[in-house]
C-alpha cells in the first residue's frame, strides 16, 4: 500500500473517531448527572461498555469509508454519492449525542436515531455498489444503532 493510501486510511479513521470524540463532550457532561436520574430498562448495558464499543465501531466505519474513498472499481459520481450519504449519517451520529445528552431530550434523540438508522441503510446500499466488503463492515454498526434505538425508545417511554 502506498504512503498516500496509508494517509487516506488514517484520515478516514480519524474523521470517524473525531465525530465520536466531539459527541462525547455532550455525553460526558450528562452521564454522571442527568442520565443517572433516568429510569432505564433492564437491558441497559453497563456504562463502561459504551466507550470501547463505539471506539471499535468508529474505527470500522473509518475502514469502510477508506475502502469506498479509494475504490478504483466505481465511477467517481457513484463514490461521491456514497460519501455524501456517509457524511450525513456521521453528522446524524454526532447530533444524537447533542440531542439526547446535550439537550437532555430523549425525544429528539429518538427522532435523530431513526433518521440515523435509515441513513446508515442508504449508506450501506450505496457502499455495496462500490465495495461489498465496505457495506458488510457496517453491519455491526447498524446492529448497535438498532439496539441503541430500542434503548432510546425505552428510556423515552419510561421517563
Amino acid at each position: 500500500m502506498s504512503n498516500i493510501k496509508y494517509l487516506k486510511l488514517a484520515a478516514s479513521i480519524v474523521i470517524c473517531l473525531s465525530a465520536g470524540a466531539i459527541g462525547s463532550v455532550f455525553t460526558s457532561s450528562s452521564v454522571g448527572g442527568w442520565y443517572r436520574t433516568l429510569a432505564k430498562p433492564s437491558f441497559n448495558p453497563p456504562a463502561w461498555l459504551f466507550a470501547p464499543v463505539w471506539t471499535l465501531l468508529y474505527i470500522t466505519m473509518g475502514i469502510s469509508l477508506f475502502l469506498v474513498w479509494t475504490s478504483r472499481n466505481a465511477a467517481r459520481t457513484r463514490i461521491r454519492i456514497a460519501l455524501f450519504f456517509f457524511s450525513i449519517q456521521l453528522l446524524l451520529n454526532f447530533l444524537w449525542s447533542v440531542f439526547f445528552f446535550g439537550l437532555k431530550s430523549p425525544l429528539l434523540g429518538f427522532i435523530d436515531i431513526l433518521l440515523l438508522w435509515a441513513t446508515i441503510m442508504v449508506t450501506m446500499l450505496s457502499f455495496k455498489k462500490i465495495s461489498q466488503l465496505s457495506s458488510c463492515i457496517l453491519v455491526p454498526y447498524l446492529l448497535w444503532v438498532t439496539f441503541a434505538a430500542v434503548l432510546n425508545y425505552s428510556i423515552l417511554a419510561m421517563n
